[in-house]
């Protein structure tokens, strides 16, 4: 399916009502974020994740597994854990948005058992309209050599798609649209990421801090000879249709070398109405 394709779709399926006066404000993600780290300071991980749940939110161990299931299962998590939002958007109809930053994660009182890595956390508003994790993914690499800049922006109503009550075709376009990106990525995996990236594009892979920008992304994959076969397993669109997300599995080989990797994208909408890759996240399978 050619990409022109998608995009008369995306037109087509934005003819709905407008989009609310009351736009959301990205600083509702950034409270979500700061209020679940003081709940896990309170509380401990495995409660605190409990705690800000959306009932269908999922997790990788390794396979996904719903987050009520795999911590319901498993005894209180010793250590602290703790983050810091960087990077994060909201639609414009404030019911998905997500964030990304490090996090330190501290198993004992010496500081040498410090584990270092970033988050990606997707969040969905529930019925009360409060933000309820809906995904949380994140990567290990060594201790970041500097700060990462922050990067929070307000929704741009003039990009929004407008707003959509039909969920399904909200997600079939989403679906649609990851699977023809993966499909390209069998073809060329450099021109998948030129055509499909956004010029703020972030991406997130095992061992490596983040890399902001396409240029550099395209480097970096180019550099370490990354090929990928990936799988998607679903999607979702804010109904203002201005931001969306989806996951899958990913096997990517690297010279001799062939991992299992989950995936998370978060997709935002151009003026065009084309939809672009603002963020990626590779978290490798740990053999069981």
């Amino acid at each position: 399916m050619k990409r022109s394709i998608l995009i008369a779709a995306a037109i087509i399926s934005i003819q709905g009502s407008v989009l609310a006066q009351n736009t959301a404000k990205v600083n509702e993600v950034i409270s979500a974020e700061q209020a679940f780290n003081r709940l896990v300071e309170r509380k401990g991980i495995k409660d605190a994740f409990l705690a800000v749940a959306d009932p269908e939110g999922i997790v990788f161990r390794p396979n996904v597994i719903k987050i009520t299931d795999f911590y319901n299962s498993i005894d209180r998590q010793p250590g602290s854990l703790t983050w810091q939002p960087k990077f994060a958007r909201i639609s414009a109809a404030g019911d998905l948005a997500f964030s990304a930053g490090p996090y330190i994660y501290q198993n004992g009182k010496d500081d040498t058992d410090k584990v270092f890595g970033d988050y990606v956390s997707v969040w969905r508003a529930g019925q009360d309209g409060k933000l309820k994790l809906l995904i949380d993914l994140g990567i290990q690499h060594p201790e970041p050599e500097k700060e990462e800049v922050p990067d929070f922006k307000e929704p741009d109503t003039a990009r929004h798609g407008g707003s959509s009550k039909d969920p399904f075709s909200s997600k079939a376009i989403i679906m649609n649209t990851d699977k023809v990106f993966n499909h390209e990525l069998t073809v060329s995996v450099l021109a998948s990421y030129k055509e499909f990236l956004s010029p703020e594009g972030r991406y997130y892979f095992p061992g490596f801090e983040p890399i902001s920008g396409t240029d550099k992304i395209m480097q970096f994959i180019d550099n370490e000879g990354i090929n990928i076969n990936a799988k998607t397993l679903d999607a979702g669109r804010s109904l203002s249709g201005d931001l969306a997300y989806s996951y899958g599995t990913a096997r990517i080989r690297k010279g001799d070398i062939v991992s299992d990797y989950n995936y998370v994208r978060i997709w935002e909408i151009d003026a065009s109405h084309r939809w672009n890759i603002l963020l990626e996240v590779l978290s490798a399978v740990e053999q069981q």
